[in-house]
């Protein structure tokens, strides 16, 4: 399934040339079907409706599956400013169950930086109740990472 992650009139500026490109690139988000429905400098909102094909043999969304999410709204906090920033570490916190159908909604924002680090806080809910709390931290790069 694809279609564009970004929801339209979301970072259409030419400051966020750079992140429009990395959603564009980004095959994990769009599988996932998620919508980024907000962009701004340190900021990234966005939603998922929960599929079969997300759920584990409990019933309930696979928690890979929310890291994804979270480590993608992370990924347009940390490079809305428009330079290249990638994780160096993240961990998650698993709150409460989601279900086949349900969605997942999610806000990150940076809370700190410093140099060409800092830290972005993700919460991810499920008809307004908590269900995971994302922290990664970030790294920006000199240029785009090169394949090998």
């Amino acid at each position: 399934m694809n279609h564009p992650i970004l929801a339209p009139g979301v970072a259409t500026g030419p400051e966020f040339e750079h992140v429009r490109t990395m959603f564009a690139d980004d095959p994990a988000t769009t599988d996932l079907g998620a919508a980024i429905t907000h962009l701004a400098v340190g900021e990234c909102d966005g939603h998922f409706t929960v599929q079969h094909k997300h759920c584990n043999g409990h019933g309930t969304v696979q928690g890979g599956i929310l890291f994804t999410f979270a480590d993608s709204l992370f990924a347009g906090a940390c490079n809305a400013a428009g330079e290249t920033a990638v994780a160096t570490h993240n961990s998650i916190h698993y709150i409460a169950p989601a279900f086949e159908g349900q969605r997942i909604d999610g806000h990150a924002r940076t809370v700190q930086s410093w140099g060409r680090n800092g830290f972005v806080d993700v919460t991810l809910t499920c008809e307004g109740k908590p269900v995971a709390e994302f922290r990664g931290t970030f790294r920006v790069l000199p240029g785009r990472p090169e394949k090998r």
